[in-house]
């Protein structure tokens, strides 16, 4: 039996429907009924709630052997870092009296340093948590940057025909889809084939800079000669905040790249286990499926 938190998110969605296809029994926990509906009209069992909710969890995991745990994106709250620390307790202390006997957590590159990363700092704390669980098999996966956060920069590109960012223009980063996440965590979920402590680090097919993106993307979307133009800090707490996004969060996301810029954030070379297919390429079309809609 496993339990996938974030369910209806972009990787709990397809590890759900991946797990379910193999044949396996899988319970989601999900705030909402009606978004998990397609889940639960294939098989899988609801866990209508939070993650910060360690009853509702309790029952959840209760002859549960695996658990998918990632923590939500709180765009709102006042207190982000607060916010997903009472998810972080409420699944460990739920997986401290519980059947569970393996774990697969969504982490980040990054979450290997315990200060300075902003947003990233607390799936450091999350690790750092499941790794107190006596008894409990872990794998921390930690992606790079999710190609589809290249998804923010449309307004921007509609509004001034400009790809615009935080990054620097030199710095080359293995961006990953979200499918090949979900892909790589079925696999382990299968498999179960870790013990104790572990980390997996997960790129895409090859090293990018937000200037490639933009030519690439700008391709797909008839705009070949689309520039990547780097932005403040500021500004990019603005458009979160004209997104909804709380201060905190906009706080929190400028010091994870601040991070990446000054160099404090950095990962093992590329592997042929790390590696994953999807290169941005490949990912081009659906860049440009949402830029339409």
């Amino acid at each position: 039996m496993y339990v996938i938190t974030g369910a209806t998110g972009n990787t709990g969605k397809s590890i759900v429907l991946g797990l379910l296809e193999a044949g396996k029994k899988v319970r989601i926990i999900s705030r909402s009924k009606e978004k998990a509906k397609d889940l639960t009209e294939e098989g899988a069992e609801l866990f209508e709630g939070n993650s910060d909710d360690v009853a509702l969890l309790k029952k959840a995991f209760d002859g549960a052997d695996s658990v998918y745990a990632m923590l939500p994106m709180t765009m709102q709250a006042e207190d982000v870092s607060g916010t997903r620390l009472k998810h972080i307790n409420a699944i460990t202390d739920a997986l401290k009296t519980s059947s569970v006997k393996n774990v697969v957590s969504l982490s980040s590159v990054g979450a290997d340093l315990n200060s300075g990363t902003g947003i990233v700092l607390d799936l450091h704390k999350m690790e750092q948590s499941l790794n107190t669980v006596e008894g409990l098999n872990v794998l921390h996966l930690r992606p790079s940057f999710f190609m589809e956060n290249a998804f923010m920069a449309i307004g921007g590109i509609k509004e001034m025909g400009i790809m615009p960012g935080v990054l620097n223009e030199d710095i080359a980063i293995p961006a990953i889809a979200t499918s090949d996440i979900s892909k790589y965590a079925v696999k382990r979920l299968l498999a179960l084939d870790f013990e104790g402590r572990n980390v997996q680090y997960l790129y895409g097919a090859n090293d990018v800079s937000y200037p490639d993106m933009a030519k690439v993307f700008g391709t797909a979307i008839g705009k070949p000669d689309l520039q990547y133009v780097k932005i403040g800090y500021d500004d990019l707490k603005q458009a979160l905040l004209g997104m909804g996004a709380s201060q905190s969060l906009g706080n929190s996301m400028c010091e994870f790249f601040e991070a990446v810029n000054t160099g404090k954030v950095s990962a093992p070379e590329r592997d042929s286990e790390n590696a994953q297919p999807t290169s941005i390429e490949d990912f081009a079309p659906t860049f440009k499926h949402v830029y339409n809609m």
